[in-house]
């Protein structure tokens, strides 16, 4: 079976893809195509669906860079694929090399890819609300102009994410999203419980990424509602817990 995965218009021409959870050997709640080093899955079938995935999109599984991801804003310029038991501990990465792919993990944050074609410059970026207003964004795409990317020629994609008819948070999470953005109330509804809002997400990261420049649209799947096709955080939590799967987001440099 070949890993599934979708594309972004935008991004039409270079080697990319965000796939789902199907296509791969995992079994149980990591079934099938879990593509997480760090979950308790079984290491050779985390491997096989990761080189499943590059060799869907046309790219050598060993080009796949992925990373330790921490909720932060750092970012690596990557010049060579490295071991994955080298990831450097960021948030997002660029490179301006066709022999290295980018990968980023998600179950429920927004996995974002960008692309400068006529400068040679891919990044990618994990964005979680928390990333996403200390500035992961916006650290991706200037890592990309330090590599000769312009900010005008780059487009973003954001992939499967949990929406927001699925993403109800607390009074915590509304007091940090105002504190950062003074418009951010834009980007909320009411909850479905007293003192609970719906967090729109996605409307965060395109208005971020709009507002920094850069050409930015967004798939619609809604990681929490799609249970047969992505893992998602938010379903394991109200599950009760338990193992969980995450998606690969990937792109690299045509050639």
């Amino acid at each position: 079976m070949t890993a599934e995965f979708l594309t972004a218009p935008a991004l039409a021409g270079m080697p990319h893809g965000f796939f789902t959870r199907r296509g791969g050997v995992s079994a149980g709640r990591f079934a099938s195509l879990n593509c997480s080093l760090s979950s308790p899955d079984e290491p050779d079938a985390v491997q096989e669906n990761r080189a499943r995935a590059m060799r869907a999109i046309g790219r050598a599984p060993e080009s796949l860079s992925g990373l330790y991801q921490v909720h932060g804003v750092d970012v690596a310029v990557v010049e060579t694929p490295f071991a994955h038991d080298g990831r450097p501990r960021a948030d997002g990465a660029v490179t301006n090399r066709p022999g290295v792919t980018l990968g980023i993990i998600t179950a429920d944050c927004g996995p974002v890819l960008f692309a400068d074609a006529r400068a040679g410059v891919v990044g990618a970026c994990h964005a979680g609300w928390r990333g996403a207003l200390a500035g992961v964004l916006e650290a991706t795409i200037a890592a990309m102009e330090g590599l000769g990317a312009r900010r005008e020629g780059i487009a973003a994609a954001l992939g499967p994410c949990i929406r927001q008819p699925s993403y109800e948070v607390g009074a915590d999470l509304r007091a940090e999203l105002l504190a950062s953005d003074p418009e951010g109330e834009r980007f909320l509804a009411p909850g479905r419980r007293p003192d609970h809002w719906q967090f729109d997400m996605a409307g965060l990261i395109l208005a971020r990424l709009r507002a920094a420049g850069v050409a930015a649209e967004a798939l619609p799947n809604d990681t929490l509602v799609e249970e047969d096709r992505f893992f998602s955080h938010r379903r394991r939590t109200l599950e009760g817990g338990g193992p969980i799967g995450h998606q690969l987001s990937a792109i690299g440099l045509p050639g």
